[in-house]
């Protein structure tokens, strides 16, 4: 059932969908929603096979405002919520504020660590799903001219744009790569308009590849792809099917997997810091009938050797967070 309640003093109520058991875990949904066919949606996915597969309840809430992280969490802490997993990086001052408080209570923040006792922070190595995708943009490229849409100017999403444009090189040291961010705040999660003007800003340039890494502004970046005749690139979730035939392939980040595995390991979770890569599948890339005509037999098996080779650790793709820059794009 769906309680409204009002939150230490807010304007605005936090709806939080509940079954009846005190220790159900719960999901916070980053801004954007849980339906924004990307990051959010696998979250929300993870948590779905969880009930398919052990026919629990959890509950769940989508922020309307920043204001409502810290909100949420001691609402749910305080009725008994546990594990309670949250989805992206802006909840780390909130969860910073609140994990002490209570200690018998287990939180999983996905997208940045957080100390803690109570605390699993699970990070992705994005870069490494990124470089294969960037590759396969360089080797479908006829224009020599690939792009990168990000969301919000973070180090994050500028991890995602550089080891798109290693792999790009790799496959291609001619190719160029254009890179525009949609904005510098939490809005720009959801702009398809302006993702669709940024789009066509790349076109005019020579693009014939762009590559979303923006959330649900990346809807727009597809949806323009696929009207102006270029292909696109999604990301998170696999978005091949949003536009068939037009979405070269999609960066997967199983973000569902550490859902689950919260949900899954319940109040008794073992906390600390896990990263998902190639080497453990927690990145790749999605291959599907919608894009099977779009990547040759040869295209895979270069990517595929990459990635062998990235999870053996024969080849290192530069990570952007590790020294704020990047060797072959600038910002």
């Amino acid at each position: 059932m769906t309680l409204m309640k009002p939150l230490m003093g807010a304007a605005a109520s936090l709806a939080l969908t509940a079954g009846a058991a005190l220790a159900e875990p719960a999901l916070i949904f980053d801004l954007g929603g849980k339906f924004d066919k990307s990051f959010n949606e696998a979250a929300h996915n993870g948590a779905q096979r969880w009930v398919e597969e052990t026919g629990g309840t959890y509950r769940e809430i989508e922020l309307q405002s920043e204001a409502q992280r810290e909100q949420a969490l001691r609402r749910f802490a305080e009725a008994g919520a546990n594990p309670i997993v949250m989805v992206g990086f802006a909840f780390a001052d909130a969860l910073g504020q609140v994990a002490a408080d209570y200690p018998d209570t287990k939180f999983t923040i996905i997208d940045m660590v957080v100390e803690g006792d109570n605390v699993r922070s699970v990070v992705f190595n994005e870069h490494e799903g990124s470089y294969l995708v960037g590759m396969l943009a360089a080797m479908a490229s006829e224009s020599n001219t690939v792009g990168f849409i990000g969301g919000m100017d973070i180090p994050l999403i500028r991890k995602f744009a550089c080891g798109y444009a290693e792999g790009v090189k790799a496959a291609n040291p001619d190719a160029k790569v254009i890179s525009n961010m949609t904005g510098t705040t939490p809005a720009a999660w959801n702009d398809p308009v302006k993702g669709s003007e940024l789009t066509k800003a790349q076109i005019s340039q020579g693009a014939d590849v762009v590559y979303a890494a923006a959330g649900g502004t990346g809807v727009g970046v597809l949806q323009t792809a696929a009207d102006e005749g270029i292909l696109s690139i999604g990301v998170d979730s696999n978005q091949n099917h949003l536009h068939s035939g037009k979405v070269l392939t999609s960066m997967t980040k199983n973000v569902g997997n550490a859902v689950f595995e919260a949900f899954t390991d319940g109040a008794e979770m073992e906390t600390g810091f896990s990263v998902m890569g190639l080497a453990n599948g927690g990145v790749g890339y999605a291959m599907d009938e919608h894009n099977a005509d779009l990547v040759t037999d040869e295209m895979k098996a270069a990517v595929d050797e990459a990635a062998a080779k990235i999870a053996s650790g024969e080849i290192k793709v530069h990570d952007y967070m590790s020294d704020d820059s990047c060797p072959v794009l600038s910002f």
